[in-house]
């Protein structure tokens, strides 16, 4: 006679599956949370990263950074005119991409560092004749300059390409306003001090805004970075309005 051995039972069976079960549900609904902030920090490290580069290359004035081409895809510059009361007289839109510039002439192609820095150093504002001014809005088109190596110059697999994290660059160059006027006995002193800091200090932003869709939208990533440029602001070549570097080691000293 073969004596009775104890095992699970069906029951038993069907009720450990359903606890399984109810556990992979929890852990695949917790994957895609894992996912997406592991790909958030890494978006954040590369943003970091770029804004780094960037800022240095502005500030400095660099002027050899060709290597910038494999990661600037397009700047465009959105330019009012503006009279001494406020008024809009003209505006102006112009698309500087790797190979042209629209409209041309005069043709400013994106490819060596030297336009590149000097589209995104424009200052914000630029005063012109009788009280009047230009306005600009520097917008530019970035593929990551750190990050994965596969998806780096010299890749040229245009779906690799495509799929590589871009962002969108927005620079601002503002002259520091003229503070008021202190108390009678330091008015001098403090208009002279005003308009010296005015010549000679700027505040750039450096404002990113990311993933760049194919759509040619963003996505919810936003940053700004801001810091103090001292030194003077050149135009070249002068008179063009299109490229400007800082002069770190150059001020100008304001008329008393």
């Amino acid at each position: 006679m073969v004596s009775p051995t104890s095992a699970f039972t069906l029951v038993e069976i069907a009720i450990s599956l359903a606890i399984i079960g109810f556990a992979l549900v929890a852990i695949i609904g917790v994957l895609p949370i894992g996912l997406n902030v592991q790909r958030e920090n890494r978006e954040q490290t590369i943003i970091n990263q770029d804004a780094s580069v960037f800022m240095n290359a502005i500030r400095s004035g660099a002027r050899g950074l060709d290597h910038l081409t494999n990661a600037v895809q397009g700047i465009t510059v959105y330019r009012a005119q503006y009279d001494a009361n406020t008024n809009m007289l003209a505006f102006y839109v112009r698309y500087y991409i790797p190979t042209d510039s629209l409209p041309a002439p005069p043709n400013f192609p994106l490819n060596d560092g030297f336009t590149i820095i000097g589209l995104l150093s424009m200052p914000k504002y630029v005063p012109l004749a009788r009280g009047e001014f230009f306005s600009n809005h520097v917008v530019a088109s970035v593929r990551a300059i750190s990050g994965l190596a596969t998806e780096k110059f010299p890749q040229d697999n245009p779906d690799v390409r495509q799929d590589a994290f871009s962002y969108r660059l927005i620079t601002e160059n503002v002259e520091l306003p003229v503070p008021p006027a202190g108390p009678p006995q330091n008015t001098n002193s403090l208009n002279t001090t005003s308009r010296q800091l005015t010549h000679n200090l700027h505040e750039l932003r450096l404002l990113f805004r990311w993933p760049l869709l194919a759509s040619g939208r963003t996505g919810n990533g936003r940053q700004t970075f801001r810091t103090l440029v001292s030194g003077t602001l050149t135009n070249d070549p002068q008179g063009q309005l299109y490229t400007w570097f800082f002069q770190s080691q150059t001020f100008v000293k304001a008329a008393p």
